[in-house]
């Protein structure tokens, strides 16, 4: 094995120690953690999610990736659908793209009109005050990646029938506004950079070395989250061991691995 991959693997299991660290005060202390994870298509956002949750408690955790708006919440306030998936008590809630498409993605894209995105722009700032004056820990990332390196993961996407799928009609047409994004992006940052909701950019050039740099931030972002996982000890059997032995009317599933 490299010493690069390694060097990634000590440095991950250390992190899922501290998240599970994390999880266990989110659960003791009922704070309650949004992360907004933003960037270009093929950035990291879905590889850096399951880095974070690996070794989570499922019932601790949610992912929101929310699909485009259905033709009823079209008409509905624009940060309504987004509410609904905000965390309770305890939880931690990481955002596969969230209310900022509409800073970057929705007009580079047409899919809003200049009224809609100046009344977004406005809004924003006020809205995650409310969210954070209400005591939810936000924290707003974007992962940066240059174009030719954006470039190389579309490819290998497009060659890999396990990876196709990552590839919409949206991230297609998106490789030719590569220069427009980066300028809403900006406009984006310069203006919903609040002491309440700042942004932070990490480099994602290196995938790896980015999840390692997003994971530890974060950590330190979550005021007083030292925790250590308990110790357990199993009661002892009464007995030996004993063979799994299921109901006939079952039907078992045949075993077709090779030896």
């Amino acid at each position: 094995m490299a010493k690069k991959e390694k060097s990634y693997r000590r440095a991950m299991e250390e992190l899922q120690l501290e998240l599970a660290g994390l999880h266990r005060w989110l659960q003791g202390s009922g704070h309650r953690v949004a992360v907004i994870l933003e960037g270009r298509d093929a950035a990291g956002k879905g590889g850096t999610i399951k880095a974070i949750t690996e070794s989570m408690d499922t019932r601790g955790y949610r992912i929101a990736a929310l699909d485009k708006p259905s033709a009823t919440e079209s008409t509905q306030w624009y940060f309504q659908r987004y509410v609904d998936h905000l965390p309770s008590a305890g939880q931690i809630v990481l955002f596969d793209r969230s209310w900022y498409n509409r800073a970057v993605v929705e007009p580079a894209m047409g899919f809003c009109t200049k009224a809609q995105y100046k009344a977004f722009m406005a809004a924003v700032p006020v809205f995650e005050k409310l969210l954070t004056d209400d005591g939810l820990i936000l924290i707003k990332y974007w992962l940066a990646v240059d174009q030719d390196m954006q470039e190389k993961r579309f490819q290998e996407r497009a060659t890999d029938p396990l990876k196709r799928w990552k590839l919409s009609p949206n991230d297609l047409a998106s490789r030719h506004k590569y220069a427009e994004m980066g300028q809403l992006r900006d406009a984006m940052i310069e203006r919903t950079h609040r002491t309440h909701a700042p942004w932070f950019v990490v480099d994602f050039n290196e995938q790896k070395r980015g999840r390692v740099n997003l994971i530890r931030h974060l950590l330190q972002q979550i005021p007083r989250h030292d925790e250590t996982i308990p110790e357990v000890k199993l009661p002892r059997l009464k007995g030996k061991p004993k063979d799994e032995h299921v109901t006939s009317k079952a039907l078992w599933v045949p075993d077709t691995c090779d030896e």
